[in-house]
């Protein structure tokens, strides 16, 4: 009896990064990649065809939906195939959003071919696998949650890294400028620091936002 091929979308909008990984991944047995998709929108549209079983995302598509977003209207359907994060991106503001979205792993694109083949097997089998760096970090969580901060403290700092201001957050985030600063007060004491410029900087050292 002939084993059911994994059937894959790669989602990435590098042309470069989709023919490394149709490579890596067309050499192993069991794998069939069915569709590449250069957008999030497109990864969504071809997910929901039925047909697939995992969707390797990148988390940054430039303009559009990101990979979260699009991880999230995936696995938001029932019957949803699974999605594998693979991106350069280890931060608690990239890795975050794209677990709460339902990402079943989320592997870094230096990782060696023999790892990318075994997290597609294991977010098929609908197991999780998480690059080193990503779990040491939410374990880290885990023991200190005083130096951690929430999803929408790590949205407010990495606008405030962007160089905008209060003001400028609120607008984005559909937040008052009172509440903004709120959520920086309580930055500053997590990180016990007393300005923009030192929280940008220890939650970069910290790996909480890309720096």
């Amino acid at each position: 009896m002939t084993e059911t091929p994994v059937r894959l979308v790669l989602a990435d909008d590098h042309p470069v990064v989709r023919a490394g990984l149709r490579a890596v991944l067309e050499t192993e047995a069991g794998f069939v990649v069915v569709a590449e998709a250069a957008t999030a929108e497109d990864a969504v549209a071809r997910a929901a065809r039925g047909d697939v079983d995992v969707v390797l995302m990148d988390l940054q598509f430039g303009k559009g939906m990101n990979g979260a977003e699009a991880t999230a209207a995936i696995t938001a359907r029932p019957d949803a195939p699974r999605v594998l994060i693979v991106t350069t991106f280890d931060t608690d503001a990239d890795t975050l959003p794209a677990i709460e979205a339902g990402a079943t792993g989320y592997l870094l694109k230096d990782a060696p071919p023999e790892d990318l083949a075994a997290a597609v097997r294991t977010a098929a089998a609908g197991r999780t696998t998480l690059a080193p760096t990503v779990a040491d970090r939410l374990m880290n969580r885990l023991r200190t949650p005083c130096t951690t901060l929430t999803r929408r403290e790590t949205e407010v700092l990495s606008l405030v890294a962007d160089g905008l201001s209060n003001q400028a957050i609120g607008e984005r985030l559909h937040l008052t400028e009172g509440t903004v600063k709120s959520h920086l007060a309580r930055v500053f004491a997590k990180l016990d620091v007393d300005s923009r410029t030192a929280a940008i900087a220890t939650a970069g050292r910290l790996g909480l936002i890309r720096r």
